[in-house]
């Protein structure tokens, strides 16, 4: 049992890690493409916009095409589409070219991100499902900590086109340890066949469930702070900072560090206190971490060291906060797993996609419009969470709490 439950978490963990590893090689490359492509600042950023668009979308049509045909066959669609816009994207010779295959490139990436989670809701539920959820993320974690300073290796040693050459390897050898070493999870009797009907209820049940949708943006407003994050970081760092490609990687990696230790102990802690009061804490350090780092920017104090040490302290909240949230609201869905996986992942790329298009008329090279926004998801999340955790104790939703 518990060699599978390993084999499961690096399996999984690592097919996870391909749609991160295209957003997070690519970060220190913005400045370069943008030179190479003779483009703005702004065309370039649109091509990660248009990643997270893509990437959001698509998860709604894994989900329930995962429901019906099984959780293998769409993981090799999605990485086989992922495999050809990897090449496009490296022989683009303008950022329109690049911005439309980072489109396909996001359109395949998305099979990677919400199946895994519905294999995770076929074998476990509860303590179990989140430290399955929190090793995957362990395993993936290698995204923001190495890919960064990949990519920059990568920029030094050739070209920028290099890393999209990298990620199509990287996608087909996905393919192959999907096909070698994944299982199918999703018994042919427990398929669901795509009906637009019993899609449409499907999705009635979901909008019209408080805790799943409570939930489901509690975890989005959380991981729409890492969002922006991503897309004004490699431009803040560099015009405020100082910082090259390198070191610029480097700092990435250690606002990592919080949510990778952090989300290993949800598990733990979720069993020994409670999933709920766990989350419930969590939230709460996220939100304040977060609004002390704009106000301590805000009033002048807002070197490299701060962003960075007060950027690690709250990602470790938000490490607490992410797993657990995403097993809860699955909990109650195991019959609709893929439509209600797809659905939370796609409200979480939207939310990212708007927070990070509400950074962008006040971005002027500095971290205060950057850290503002962090702030703002922070205080959104926590609002979120007062108001449907409420909600779980008056239904009584099982919350993982110990016996």
């Amino acid at each position: 049992m518990q060699n599978s439950f390993v084999r499961t978490a690096v399996v999984l963990g690592l097919l996870s890690a391909v749609g991160p590893f295209a957003i997070d090689m690519y970060l220190p490359a913005l400045p370069a493409i943008a030179e190479g492509l003779e483009t703005t600042v702004a065309a370039t950023q649109l091509t990660l916009t248009m990643y997270f668009v893509a990437f959001g979308l698509a998860q709604m049509f894994y989900g329930p095409l995962a429901d019906q045909v099984g959780r293998k066959r769409p993981l090799i669609v999605g990485l086989s589409i992922f495999t050809v816009a990897s090449v496009g994207c490296a022989v683009a010779t303008t950022v329109e070219a690049l911005t439309a295959f980072r489109f396909l490139q996001g359109l395949g990436g998305a099979a990677v991100m919400v199946i895994p989670r519905a294999i995770i809701r076929d074998m476990y539920t509860g303590p179990n499902a989140t430290k399955l959820m929190a090793l995957i993320m362990l395993v993936s974690s290698v995204s923001p900590m190495l890919a960064p300073l990949a990519g920059s290796g990568l920029i030094a040693l050739g070209h920028w086109r290099g890393i999209f050459w990298v990620l199509a390897v990287a996608a087909v050898a996905s393919m192959a340890l999907t096909t070698i070493a994944q299982p199918e999870t999703l018994a042919v009797e427990r398929r669901t066949p795509v009906r637009v009907a019993a899609m449409r209820k499907g999705m009635s049940t979901l909008f019209r469930d408080p805790i799943f949708m409570g939930l489901t943006f509690v975890g989005s407003f959380g991981i729409s702070s890492f969002f922006v994050f991503i897309a004004s970081a490699s431009f803040v760092y560099a015009e405020s900072f100082g910082l090259s490609p390198t070191q610029f990687s480097i700092a990435f990696a250690v606002n990592a560090v919080g949510f990778i230790g952090a989300s290993q102990m949800a598990g733990p802690l979720g069993q020994r206190y409670g999933m709920l009061p766990v989350m419930r804490r969590a939230v709460i350090g996220f939100a304040v971490l977060s609004a002390a780092l704009f106000v301590l920017t805000l009033a002048g104090f807002g070197s490299l060291y701060v962003i960075v040490g007060m950027l690690l302290l709250a990602n470790a909240c938000l490490g607490l906060v992410i797993p657990t949230a995403m097993v809860i609201a699955l909990d109650g869905h195991g019959e609709h797993a893929g439509l209600a996986s797809s659905l939370g992942g796609t409200i979480q790329l939207v939310v990212g996609g708007a927070m990070i298009a509400l950074t962008g008329p006040f971005f002027d090279g500095t971290a205060l419009p950057m850290v503002a926004c962090i702030a703002l998801c922070g205080v959104l999340s926590l609002a979120m969470a007062l108001w449907v955790f409420p909600k779980m104790a008056e239904l009584d939703q099982p919350t993982g709490n110990p016996a």
